[in-house]
């Protein structure tokens, strides 16, 4: 029976409509409640407003009908790629469209505070393993082998699970996913059973470093955070706070600042204060910060910057019941996810957002490059957002930096990042979409814009920083073309 995938049913567009209306309607309510900070219900109805007609969702099957299939992909130190995308990886899963995957997702910062997020836990475990003759994830970055800090050089810090390759991908297609499904990641040590947990580092590559006016400055101050994984609260909350401390880590090199990830703090050197935060309750949004394919232009790209094939966005709104479309730039798309967080604002601004292990359940579907022309997604050569109720659009200062930059690009765009550059492009991708999917003139699309458009900062942290432009669906409710 069709169950909103089988776009050959007569019935496609209505069940379709229910079954991402009705998923898992009995679930706690902190998926529910983070769900609705992003936006509403899952229902993305085919044949409504989307950017997938149903014309182009039966192009896009043309194969037939087919059981799709479910697999699970668990983080630990086999399954995850630590602070860089290439498109060298070997895929921990490969799928056909249409199929689903679980993916479990571990937070970078967990070291923040490991007997709340590391201890009893066999994945987190096996990935922040680091002794002086082991390292469960010995490159941490994509710098080279022999940086002083350590393989990788920190050059790229998030924990990625993946790749996951999808049969059949090639340059030029677009790959959707859809987000099904955010879970937290519960705490596995007993004495905080129920409960999962996060940090925030306000740290040197935040915004606000240089521009501080009370106490010892410059400071780094890490915050952790508790959010309730039964489902009773769809609040988190702050636990305790402290400066950090600097850290020396087991192959005995000094950290005076956080530069290299995995970095386990020595909490009988810090002074905790938890008298922080009192009275303040922080709405979930759980959603993935890092999320995205391997782009083509280098072997190894850090996990900081994001760029055309996604990558470290960093914008809330990628939770669940979002669907992402990306430009696939090389064979199998290679998608891999990380840099889960419980909430976050949009700027990002102190440098992290709370950083808290999710699982995430995804549909991947495959658009040919032959079945776009004609289509809203026929042009895309940028990562898109798309929920319920909008179409967001995500510029960079660098639309792809890897190109646009150069042979010194990875390290060109900490540089070169501005606002005003990301807003430039933000625009330009606005314009575009507005003129060639919604079918406007120019000189329609700048007054909608101008009056209809909401644009915001995503993040000023990520090295390539970032401005949405958030259009609603309903303008165009009345629209037949």
């Amino acid at each position: 029976m069709c169950q909103g995938d089988d776009p050959n049913c007569a019935a496609f567009a209505e069940h379709r409509r229910r079954f991402l209306g009705d998923l898992a309607p009995e679930r706690r309510a902190f998926l529910k409640s983070g769900f609705v900070a992003t936006g509403g219900a899952a229902a993305l109805a085919a044949g409504g407003l989307s950017l997938v007609t149903p014309a182009l969702a039966q192009t896009s099957a043309a194969g037939g009908p087919r059981q799709a299939t479910h697999q699970v992909l668990p983080a630990n130190a086999d399954t995850v790629h630590w602070g860089y995308f290439s498109k060298n990886l070997k895929p921990q899963v490969e799928i056909a469209s249409g199929d689903f995957v679980t993916i479990e997702t571990l937070t970078h910062q967990a070291s923040d505070d490991a007997e709340r997020m590391i201890q009893g836990d066999p994945g987190a475990e096996s990935v922040y393993l680091w002794t002086k003759d082991k390292k469960g994830v010995a490159r941490r970055g994509a710098g080279p082998e022999d940086a002083k800090l350590g393989p990788g050089g920190g050059l790229g810090v998030h924990i990625c699970t993946g790749p996951v390759a999808i049969r059949g991908a090639e340059p030029g297609d677009v790959l959707e996913v859809r987000i099904l499904d955010v879970a937290p990641r519960p705490c596995a040590n007993p004495k905080f059973k129920g409960l999962a947990f996060g940090s925030n580092a306000a740290a040197w590559w935040g915004y606000h470093y240089k521009d501080l006016i009370t106490g010892d400055r410059p400071r780094e101050v890490v915050t952790i955070y508790e959010v309730d994984a039964t489902g009773t609260r769809d609040w988190a909350k702050a636990v305790y706070s402290f400066r950090w401390p600097g850290v020396t880590d087991p192959n005995g090199i000094a950290h005076p600042t956080i530069d290299y990830p995995g970095l386990l703090v020595d909490h009988t050197k810090t002074e905790r204060n938890f008298d922080v935060l009192k009275g303040i309750r922080v709405p979930i949004r759980p959603h993935f910060g890092t999320m995205g394919l391997a782009p083509a232009e280098a072997d190894m790209v850090n996990s900081i910057p994001p760029s055309y094939t996604g990558g470290n966005i960093d914008n809330w709104r990628i939770g669940k019941g979002a669907t992402m479309y990306y430009p696939v730039a090389v064979p199998g798309a290679l998608f891999s996810v990380g840099d889960p967080h419980a909430s976050q604002g949009d700027s990002e601004l102190c440098g992290t957002a709370i950083e808290c292990s999710l699982t995430g359940t995804f549909q991947f579907v495959l658009h040919k490059k032959q079945d776009l022309p004609g289509t809203a997604l026929e042009s895309l050569d940028f990562p898109m957002i798309e929920t319920r109720d909008e179409w967001v659009l995500s510029g960079f200062s660098y639309p792809n930096y890897l190109k646009d930059l150069g042979p010194a690009a990875q390290d060109a765009i900490f540089q070169k990042s501005s606002i005003d550059l990301a807003m430039r492009d933000a625009f330009r991708k606005m314009r575009q979409f507005l003129m060639h999917a919604k079918g406007l003139t120019e000189d329609e699309a700048i007054s909608l814009m101008s009056i209809a458009v909401d644009f915001g900062i995503t993040q000023v942290v990520d090295g390539n920083w970032g401005v949405h432009a958030i259009v609603k669906k309903a303008i165009f409710a009345e629209r037949t073309a």
